[in-house]
């Protein structure tokens, strides 16, 4: 069950109209690492979690308070358009300093939304359902959700220095806190679920089961020119769980066989040439 409650979760305050900024903001709202996309993952993921209890909860709260977040985005993008009517642009376009803020303005702000967020980036592509992970596997989940996070931080932030409104500033200021929380939560989650079943992805086929494959496990295959992605744990180090240390493979050969499909009916009018493909 949900309940609105009438307040912000923080004060959303703009100091000046600003259509131009609206429009960027829109990509923290609507994008792929936006607001809408942590509240829709956390809550399925909270949805459709099995087993204990304080995960469900944890989820269910972040996302729940993510819908606020997705609120005060859609407040913030409103006041930042209070006035840009399409005479207001005939008007400032007679000043050039007002002409390159208003000149800006998404037109779907005006014609789509009267004035309001809309479930789109800054670019007016919609907000798609793909963007989000809920994969029933707590760790993978939490895994993703701390990348999620990082990068809705990172857009924020560069917001941030993209105005000079202090009451954008101090909302911003505010949301970056949140997902400086966030991380924490997520790593310590992360962490947790570590220190139970592992640091690889599912558990549940261990490293046994990949039999004759295994040394492929702690290979690092130089693919490009020079010798710099040696220097690196990743490279030289011992694996995370402790179970061999890595291998610099140089000058990697390949292992596989050259791939001879079947030649297709003609029925699919390819060009191939059959008469060498039958004297082979």
């Amino acid at each position: 069950m949900f309940r609105h409650q009438k307040q912000l979760q923080f004060e959303v305050k703009v100091d000046r109209p600003d259509p131009m900024l609206a429009r960027q903001v829109q990509e923290v709202l609507g994008g792929q690492f936006g607001e809408m996309t942590v509240m829709m993952q956390y809550l399925f993921q909270g949805f459709n979690c099995r087993g204990e209890e304080k995960y469900k909860d944890m989820l269910m709260d972040i996302g729940t308070e993510e819908i606020g977040h997705v609120e005060m985005l859609c407040s913030l993008i409103s006041q930042l358009l209070d006035g840009a009517s399409p005479e207001d642009q005939a008007e400032a376009a007679k000043d050039p300093a007002m002409a390159a803020i208003m000149g800006g303005v998404n037109p779907q702000h005006l014609l789509v939304s009267g004035l309001g967020g809309l479930p789109t980036n800054a670019n007016g592509v919609p907000w798609n359902g793909a963007y989000i992970v809920a994969s029933g596997n707590l760790l993978a989940d939490m895994r993703s959700n701390l990348h999620a996070e990082s990068q809705g931080r990172l857009q924020v932030a560069r917001l941030y220095h993209m105005t000079t409104d202090e009451g954008v500033r101090a909302t911003f200021r505010k949301m970056l806190a949140r997902d400086r929380y966030h991380q924490y939560q997520w790593m310590a989650a992360i962490a947790e679920l570590e220190e139970k079943n592992g640091v690889v992805v599912p558990a549940s086929f261990p490293a046994e089961a990949e039999k004759e494959a295994q040394p492929q496990a702690y290979e690092f295959w130089n693919l490009s020119e020079g010798l710099e992605s040696s220097e690196g744990l990743w490279a030289t180090g011992s694996a995370p769980d402790g179970s061999g240390d890595f291998v610099y493979i140089e000058e990697p050969i390949a292992k596989g066989q050259v791939p001879n499909p079947s030649i297709p009916s003609k029925k699919l009018h390819h060009d191939l040439d059959l008469t060498k493909s039958l004297n082979k």
